[in-house]
């Protein structure tokens, strides 16, 4: 990970990914251009390294040049581009391969070919090390491209983020939620989760994720998958974890703009907890911390048993189901706890006290994280 200015950006393409796509170009142009001697024009700042790597790995005789416009200010791309610095030599009836770093929206090559309509070159093609396919808006042709990428802002290899970045061998991505909070909430029955995680939500604005409400959400609904969920369920059968990821996902792309998420009742095994840091991953983000709260096994059986009173709920009310439900529920946690205590995220709290109380001491860890 790096960080420019205010922003982070995590690897994307390696340096040997780079120096394959240089090769691959180089050697496809010089297969079509056959001995006529090229002029290959840079455009400049961008642009520098890909010249000069690529000119390095060109089989035959080729002349440079460079142009310069200005294109970009911060992060965006934009509709209006000045000719810095022009052409400084003759180029009729000569084969011109622009070499660009990157194209995105299309707003240079406009310039460039309008640019190259009075020059009388003999033909114009247009070479690009990466290449935006999602952002492209105009006709023109590209008659060579590296490597597609994604609609996403990247720096390195000649590509900077407010004049930083350029110097960097690789390629990096803006990692855009990187201050995302993301708990995994547990804690044995009658130790208060749900209190707790309302509270959680409501302070800091975060998206409560709870594995049982949407998958009563979607089996309710006949979504496809909750229609997919029911079918191993009235099976007797227990619900593959990729369909409960992708339940999952689409509750996180509900929420784009969410400053993070509870996930209550999920991840239960090790092999769910990687699931769940892959599809974060995919989000840019990942989970911040894994929150246990901890309360004496007596306590808990007091407080189910007195809840059964009211909730009429039978596995409230019969004590050696109770300490069942709480026996499975260590056993399951005390794999994820190794596996989050690996990555220094696990941390157990003290469940017993007021709400108020236990609300404070999590608030304290989520505060520090």
């Amino acid at each position: 990970m790096v960080k420019l200015h205010d922003k982070f950006f995590k690897p994307f393409i390696s340096a040997e990914e780079i120096d394959r796509a240089m090769t691959r170009m180089a050697s496809e142009i010089a297969k079509d251009i056959g001995d006529e001697i090229p002029v290959f024009i840079g455009i400049l700042n961008g642009s520098f390294m890909v010249v000069s790597d690529f000119v390095k790995k060109y089989p035959k005789p080729c002349e440079v040049t460079f142009i310069k416009l200005a294109s970009y200010e911060g992060v965006k791309s934009t509709e209006d581009i000045q000719r810095l610095i022009g052409l400084t030599q003759d180029l009729t009836g000569r084969t011109v391969v622009i070499l660009e770093d990157i194209i995105d929206t299309g707003n240079t090559l406009a310039e460039v070919h309008r640019i190259f309509k009075n020059e009388q070159v003999k033909s114009l093609k247009i070479a690009t090390l990466f290449y935006k396919p999602e952002a492209y808006k105009k006709d023109f042709k590209l008659h060579y491209v590296g490597i597609e990428i994604p609609n996403k802002f990247i720096v390195g290899y000649g590509l900077d983020y407010d004049g930083l970045g350029r110097n960097l061998p690789e390629i990096y991505q803006i990692k855009q939620t990187e201050y995302m909070t993301n708990l995994v909430l547990f804690g044995p029955p009658g130790a208060g989760k749900g209190t707790q995680a309302e509270f959680l939500k409501e302070k800091y604005k975060l998206v409560h994720i709870s594995t049982g409400d949407v998958f009563r959400y979607n089996i309710k609904n006949e979504t496809a998958l909750g229609m997919l969920a029911k079918s191993y369920i009235d099976k007797g059968e227990l619900v593959p974890d990729q369909v409960t990821i992708d339940m999952l996902e689409a509750e996180v792309e509900k929420n784009t703009d969410a400053n993070g998420f509870i996930f209550d009742g999920f991840p239960r095994t090790s092999a769910q907890a990687e699931a769940l840091d892959k599809l974060m991953e995919s989000k840019d983000s990942a989970i911040s911390a894994m929150i246990a709260l901890e309360v004496d096994d007596e306590i808990l059986v007091e407080r189910l048993i007195k809840r059964g009173e009211t909730s009429g709920r039978a596995d409230d009310a019969d004590e050696s189901i109770i300490r069942n439900r709480i026996t499975e529920y260590y056993n399951k946690t005390a794999i994820l706890k190794d596996y989050y205590s690996a990555q220094d995220k696990y941390y157990g709290v003290d469940g017993v006290g007021s709400i108020e109380e236990i609300t404070e001491r999590l608030s304290s860890v989520i505060d520090n994280l």
